[in-house]
């Protein structure tokens, strides 16, 4: 089951937005239509995607209009075909269009991360990786981000910096190398959620493997040599299971390569950082 989210706990977030987009007051709208002229709008998908963000899309109208009339259609997760209508709207004239940027910029967004996010998950069907997100989200908007992830059965890593221990490259430049950055960080253990390190070569997992992380990220590695280190970290007598994951340079065209090598996970920055927004249209006729 494709998760929910309580649009009403980002009712504030939802606000700023509209602060954001309206400001001082839409001028346009306000000159050309009667404040007591009662509209419908229907959301029309216009091209093939992954709905995401419609109870979303309904909060910004309930909270311009407390009248206004929601028919969800479509739920988030559906596929849906060119032409399908997941969502109407029956509402003030005036709240369905200072409104309709906002709401529309949020379901594209979603729905486009989605969308992508299905895409990876489609091409590793059959293997026993999963796809997971990144922080490479956008400020302000990253629970949001990762539940279209989620929508589009994406998993995803940590939510922030306090969730788990992950040394990177620059940590462990700054550590002073591998063994000494983990050995810094063995006091975590037990209140954070994983102790992970990333790797680009052999003897880098080497040196990891004898701290026994509960996670290896192999960075910017081929697929060939992701699964000799894959081999490498099953080999190695452990108190528990070092998960692997792949990342850096993974695309629709290589990552079954990488699920194929045999890592647990493999996290995508683009699902997040590069999905392009899907193309949903919102047309508005007045009520008599």
């Amino acid at each position: 089951m494709p998760p929910t989210i309580d649009a009403t706990a980002y009712h504030n977030l939802l606000r700023a937005f509209l602060a954001e987009d309206i400001a001082t007051g839409d001028i346009t709208t306000e000159k050309t239509v009667s404040l007591t002229q009662r509209a419908r709008g229907e959301v029309i998908a216009k091209v093939p995607l992954i709905l995401a963000g419609i109870e979303l899309f309904a909060e910004v109208f309930r909270i311009l209009d407390s009248t206004a009339k929601v028919e969800i259609i479509a739920r988030d997760g559906e596929e849906l075909d060119p032409g399908k209508i997941p969502a109407r709207v029956e509402a003030s004239a005036r709240a369905l269009l200072s409104g309709e940027r906002v709401a529309l910029n949020l379901l594209q967004r979603l729905s486009g991360v989605a969308t992508l996010t299905r895409k990876f998950v489609h091409a590793i069907e059959g293997t026993e990786a999963a796809i997971l997100d990144t922080r490479k989200t956008t400020p302000g908007l990253r629970a949001l981000e990762k539940y279209a992830v989620l929508v589009g059965g994406g998993k995803s890593h940590r939510k922030d910096l306090a969730e788990a221990v992950l040394i990177k490259e620059n940590h462990i430049r700054l550590a002073g190398g591998v063994s000494a950055a983990l050995t810094a960080v063995q006091n975590t253990r037990g209140r954070v959620a994983w102790i992970e390190i990333e790797v680009t070569n052999l003897d880098e997992l080497r040196a990891a493997l004898a701290h026994n992380p509960d996670l290896i990220m192999l960075d910017n590695m081929s697929p060939g040599l992701v699964r000799q280190a894959v081999g490498e970290v099953r080999e190695h007598p452990a108190p528990h299971k070092i998960r692997t994951e792949a990342s850096g340079g993974i695309t629709l065209n290589n990552v079954r390569e990488f699920a194929e090598a045999g890592v647990d996970w493999i996290s995508v920055g683009a699902l997040t950082h590069s999905a392009p927004a899907v193309d949903i249209s919102f047309e508005i006729e007045p009520l008599l």
